[in-house]
């Protein structure tokens, strides 16, 4: 830890102390810094941050403080603390504004094709409000209640960012044990979870569209930073 830079190191800390207290107060922690359908009544605004320090397990945790350290140190290195904070906290709100346009245009879909059959909206969500859900809509549901936690968002804005200054550099997953460059293997990742986003194809509850909002805004930071790479952060 002695090798990482502070502001790394303190991402890191927060990071498992919000860990530590989820596992010892589960609900009470989910319940106010997990990152909650707006229309649900237990979202707050300050859960667009505070979702980023929330992890479900420990090998979620685990995933994301290692790649927080391998790529952000790097970058921290190039950037310093100003940038890369802005990057880091930029790309993470990024993953939640996409995962939640993606999922309120699903649910707002069932919602009219409800309203369509002569339900009115004031009745839909009593009903959702008491725990239950209208048969058939079953992905309605799982919007309503799920909750959205995770530094990953964040991270993948880091790994676009890695794959941008270090092209070359080899990288590998735990199922495929060969080495692939970051130009290839940044975008293999994000074309995957982009895919597996769409079509809920390993019915996970992994929030793939996160992943891509991050690495999108990540993306889209360094082009524009790429015009200014001369300009003096103070």
């Amino acid at each position: 830890m002695n090798r990482l830079p502070d502001t790394i190191k303190h991402l890191i800390i927060i990071n498992i102390i919000m860990f530590v207290a989820t596992q010892a107060m589960p609900q009470q922690m989910m319940n106010l810094f997990a990152m909650h359908f707006p229309l649900q009544p237990q979202f707050r605004v300050w859960q667009i941050f505070t979702h980023m320090f929330m992890h479900a397990n420990l090998p979620h945790i685990a995933f994301n403080m290692y790649a927080l350290w391998a790529f952000g140190t790097p970058l921290y290195q190039i950037w310093g603390q100003k940038r890369f904070l802005i990057f880091y906290f930029v790309s993470g709100l990024g993953a939640v504004l996409l995962y939640t346009a993606v999922q309120y245009f699903s649910f707002m879909q069932d919602v009219h094709t409800l309203v369509a059959s002569g339900i009115s909206k004031d009745q839909i969500f009593h009903l959702l409000q008491q725990g239950q859900i209208y048969t058939g809509f079953d992905k309605m549901g799982a919007i309503y209640y799920g909750t959205m936690l995770g530094a990953s968002g964040a991270v993948y804005g880091l790994l676009v960012a890695f794959a941008f200054y270090f092209p070359n550099a080899e990288l590998m997953l735990i199922f495929i044990p060969y080495p692939i460059k970051a130009k290839y293997f940044v975008p293999l990742m994000v074309a995957a979870d982009l895919i597996f986003g769409i079509t809920d194809a390993l019915h996970t509850p992994i929030a793939h569209m996160a992943h891509v909002g991050g690495a999108l805004i990540g993306f889209i930071l360094m082009k524009i930073w790429g015009k200014y790479r001369h300009t003096r952060w103070y």
